[in-house]
């Protein structure tokens, strides 16, 4: 090969190679572009989660990690109450830790923005969002939704048959179940607190009058259901369809009931706060959240997708075939703090 052709080879090679390091960023549009390179001089940022299990965060840390090389993303997973308890306890040390607030109690939201506690941003993915979900958005764009996920009636298929299972929520209440259930704890889960808000405003406090007698297995985090039920401490729950499919994928013998009266819809709002360490990477997070690739893979933990045009994983029914219920944000405002301890007048725990 004469040495014009090793030239010529060489250059192409050099070529291809600078290419292929460089595609995803001549994609990116203008202002993508210059958010990323914002947030490369943060080089790494942490966020405080409620809404996924350990497994799903850090797979979505794994998939931002790879779109936007350079930028280490960090999370802290704990239940809704303790993610705003330790946030609290960041401010009153004067230590900024999160960069991104996401939390599944819709409630904390609207008393930090009222203290000037979050920062004011609209997604410029914003319009990809499906668009039932867009009403849950800040008007004022201080948290946008970014996980969206159903709370229904779930149950060891081991120990019941698809015929026995609950298929509305006032079964729950039947003398077959009694040692049977499992429920989790609204002061510490955000999906717990809106499903009990949701059932009183259905079926008012009587209805937890009349669980109580059925002596539920009370966990903290929405996800303990699915361990109980694993375990056969109880045979069926209160409990999250994502969750409960991930583990059915890894081979337990549960099922989910879609209630006849209506699956609890949760959205999961994500905020930048306004002491943020990296706020670039916090936006830029949230954009990846609204984003094709987030929802691909939040969908293969059964999180159903908050963007258009992504198909839910195997076993589990689009939105659009689901009766769904929820509170309004007024609603769960006012009524997780005082279900709280309502609960804990009824239950003892």
């Amino acid at each position: 090969m004469s040495r014009n052709m090793i030239r010529f080879f060489l250059a192409l090679v050099g070529a291809a190679l600078t290419f292929a390091a460089v595609p995803l960023r001549a994609q990116m549009p203008a202002w993508e572009q210059q958010l990323y390179e914002a947030a490369k001089k943060e080089k790494q940022f942490t966020v405080y989660t409620a809404h996924y299990n350990t497994e799903e965060a850090a797979s979505l840390c794994t998939a931002f990690e790879k779109k936007y090389a350079g930028i280490k993303c960090n999370f802290v997973r704990t239940t809704a109450q303790v993610a705003l308890q330790r946030f609290q306890q960041d401010l009153q040390a004067n230590v900024a830790v999160a960069s991104v607030f996401s939390s599944t109690d819709v409630s904390h939201y609207p008393d930090l923005k009222k203290k000037g506690l979050l920062l004011q941003y609209r997604p410029n993915n914003l319009p990809k969002m499906v668009d039932s979900l867009k009403q849950y958005n800040d008007a004022e764009n201080y948290y946008s939704v970014t996980a969206a996920a159903l709370m229904l009636i779930t149950y060891n298929n081991s120990l019941v048959s698809e015929k026995d299972a609950p298929k509305n929520w006032p079964d729950l209440l039947h003398p077959k179940w009694k040692g049977k259930v499992s429920i989790g704890h609204p002061a510490f889960s955000g999906y717990v607190g809106t499903w009990v808000v949701q059932m009183r405003k259905l079926y008012g406090w009587d209805y937890f009058e009349k669980l109580e007698k059925n002596q539920p297995q009370i966990g903290r985090s929405v996800n303990d259901t699915v361990t109980m039920l694993n375990a056969k401490e109880r045979w069926v729950a209160a409990g999250p369809e994502a969750t409960t499919l991930l583990s059915r994928d890894k081979g337990n013998p549960l099922s989910v009931i879609y209630p006849t009266d209506g699956a609890l819809l949760m959205v999961s709002p994500s905020a930048v706060p306004k002491n943020a360490p990296s706020p670039n990477a916090g936006k830029l997070f949230i954009e990846f959240l609204l984003d094709k690739e987030a929802a691909e893979t939040q969908v293969k933990s059964h999180s159903l997708s908050v963007i258009k045009g992504i198909k839910p994983g195997p076993g589990a029914k689009p939105l659009e075939e689901v009766k769904i219920v929820r509170p309004t944000e007024d609603e769960i405002t006012k009524g997780i703090p005082e279900v709280k301890e309502k609960f804990r007048d009824t239950f003892g725990v």
